[in-house]
């Protein structure tokens, strides 16, 4: 009897890692074609790809997940460069990767 619900347990335990990992996945990939688009280049492969998983901190102090997932885009459809995406549960704490082009600022000499 406490062996199935130890193992029932940690049944739904893996499902539930299972699904925040996909929920975390969908919304770096959102997050990469968006980036992408703004920034008019081709993001490739049209999936990110999990890099890391940790546990941290987040801002209201709680211990949470953070995942870095990476992509790839091209600016000119021959080249590849890499990007790197990192949400703490399902919010973005960093992007790295294509820019959008902005104001160009003062030439340095």
């Amino acid at each position: 009897m406490l062996s199935t619900l130890i193992v029932s347990a940690l049944a739904m335990g893996l499902l539930v890692f299972w699904f925040a990992g996909r929920a975390a996945a969908e919304t770096a990939t959102v997050i990469g074609q968006r980036a992408c688009a703004r920034a008019g280049v081709q993001w490739l492969d049209q999936s990110v790809h999990l890099l890391a998983i940790r546990v941290r901190r987040g801002p209201d102090g709680w211990l949470g997940l953070e995942r870095h997932f990476g992509f790839e885009y091209s600016t000119g459809g021959e080249d590849r460069h890499a990007g790197r995406i990192v949400l703490h549960g399902r919010q973005l704490r960093a992007l790295a990767g294509p820019m959008p082009p902005g104001p160009a600022g003062p030439a340095l000499d």
